[in-house]
């Protein structure tokens, strides 16, 4: 079943009364991040009838603070986990060529031959970049669309890094990996296209008193609570997941990235990779990103205790950051170049040794006392393959009739072959930002705009358009300003960005009160 992709507050309102009045459903997702969101467009192309449910906006938790890259698996071949590694290169071939390829592309990874560099270091990183591309090949992702690894010359690095540390720099080696235009857009793109086959998508609902069968909801913004009965009942709550599941053990570890204007790094074209001191696999990225900025990352540190809506980073996240990039700078950044910051909690699975950084990010389908299946752990390159894995087993222990998993193929809202994205023919040169971030369906961003000066940037050096912010709205599920501007686009990240637009925003926001 084809339906409209349009996510929106009218929409909201007519599915849950729908749903409160007894709709029948046969399984209920708890959870709106990019596995939850893969695991309603998952049961709805097999034909089921699935409701998702999110106490938050979509994307709010974790699939909101990465670092907008789709990995190949590479780290992984390092601790010898080849499994992880070839899921994860055949996963990016399959966004990158069928899903979502208006969403990722191929980012170059830049990793410069200084003279602090060891030789044994640099053929490490030089071995493991060749077994990069024996990944990619192995996925059958073309070069065309993941180019090969190559050694480059000190003009050719200086060209795509032009900070870079000038004296003993021996050239570079590049290699590529797949970077999302954002992640956060990923999930409102699977969201809509769970919602495009029949999908139930409810944003604000929060899930209590779950078991195998039911579980109750309620409205957050009327207060408003009912039962829903379901053939099986999903736990895609990431961190969060032992709130519906008191039995799991999860081992939360932080991420943190540092936001910088792109002319701190001198407006670079790859993303500068410089090896972490002491670790065989893991690097600090300083990669270029939207709206002119840089996203530097990212650590890897313990975060017990109780899991915050919003993780901040710490003092010595953001020193440790800093530090090792600049070893590989001519001219140091600092603190003050900062401009704004993020950190994300890993959902990784407990196994009581080791540090975070080498713990396994396999995940794992859970069934609790009272029926609920759980799915913990992974990691965001995985979402489709997860959301394939719960299905299978809901499917096979719940004698759900379903169809087989059809999302390999399926192209995403956005993306060319959607029937979303071509039923509106472009009336004129869209705007490179645009179609960065719609794809395919950038002409129907300006197309179904009714507000005045569709065309204006909501604020002066922005380049995220007034049309955008009403699409937000009417097509993309937005509800508040907040939804707009640190979901549906990201210029909430920098404090004085937001400060900006956060008038205009409200103005979309009112119109539909």
């Amino acid at each position: 079943m084809i339906a409209d992709a349009a996510l929106n507050a009218a929409r909201r309102t007519a599915e849950l009364t729908a749903l409160a009045d007894g709709a029948p459903v046969d399984v209920v997702v708890i959870g709106g991040g990019i596995t939850g969101a893969g695991i309603a467009l998952d049961a709805a192309t097999r034909g089921l009838r699935v409701v998702l449910v999110e106490k938050h906006d979509l994307a709010f938790g974790t699939s909101r603070w990465s670092s907008k890259l789709v990995h190949g698996g590479l780290r992984y071949l390092a601790t010898g986990n080849v499994g992880i590694a070839r899921r994860s290169a055949i996963e990016r071939g399959i966004l990158m060529t069928r899903n979502a390829p208006h969403l990722v592309r191929a980012m170059p990874q830049l990793v410069p031959l200084l003279g602090s560099m060891r030789g044994r270091d640099r053929a490490l990183v030089r071995a493991g970049f060749l077994a990069g591309d024996a990944l990619r090949r192995l996925a059958h992702t073309p070069a065309t669309v993941l180019p090969r690894s190559q050694r480059i010359s000190r003009e050719q690095v200086i060209d795509l890094a032009p900070t870079v540390r000038r004296d003993g720099l021996d050239g570079g080696l590049l290699a590529y990996d797949g970077q999302l235009i954002d992640d956060a857009r990923l999930v409102t793109a699977v969201a809509r296209t769970a919602a495009q086959h029949g999908a139930t998508i409810l944003s604000y609902v929060a899930a209590s008193a779950a078991t195998g069968e039911s579980v109750r909801l309620t409205d957050q913004l009327s207060a408003e609570s009912f039962d829903v009965t379901a053939r099986a009942v999903i736990n895609a709550t990431g961190v969060w997941a032992a709130d519906i599941d008191p039995g799991l053990r999860l081992r939360p570890s932080r991420g943190t990235h540092l936001v910088f204007d792109a002319s701190a790094f001198g407006h670079p074209t790859a993303a500068l990779t410089v090896p972490i001191p002491g670790e065989l696999n893991r690097f600090v990225f300083a990669m270029p990103e939207q709206l002119g900025r840089v996203y530097l990352g990212l650590t890897d540190e313990e975060a017990p205790g109780p899991i915050p809506d919003v993780p901040q980073p710490t003092t010595e996240e953001v020193s440790f950051l800093l530090d090792t990039v600049n070893r590989a700078l001519g001219a140091a950044v600092d603190v003050g170049d900062v401009i704004g910051s993020y950190a994300g909690l890993r959902p990784l699975i407990d196994t009581g040794q080791g540090r975070t950084a080498d713990v396994s990010r396999n995940h794992a389908v859970v069934e609790s006392e009272s029926g609920v299946l759980s799915v913990i752990g992974g990691k965001l390159t995985e979402y489709r393959h997860m959301a394939e894995d719960v299905l299978d087993r809901a499917v096979r222990t719940r004698a759900l009739r379903a169809t087989p998993c059809r999302t390999r193929d399926l192209p995403l809202v956005g993306a060319p072959n959607n029937p979303v994205s071509s039923a509106v023919p472009a009336p004129r040169a869209l705007p490179e930002s645009l179609v960065a971030r719609y794809g395919a369906e950038a002409a129907n961003v300006l197309a179904t705009a009714t507000c005045r000066r569709p065309d204006d940037p909501v604020a002066e050096g922005i380049d995220v358009i007034r049309a955008e912010f009403e699409y937000a709205v009417s097509h993309e599920g937005a509800l508040s300003v907040d939804d707009i501007l640190d979901r549906r686009t990201r210029i909430g990240l920098v404090a004085a960005d937001r400060e900006r637009v956060v008038e205009v925003a409200r103005e979309f926001v009112a119109a539909t009160d």
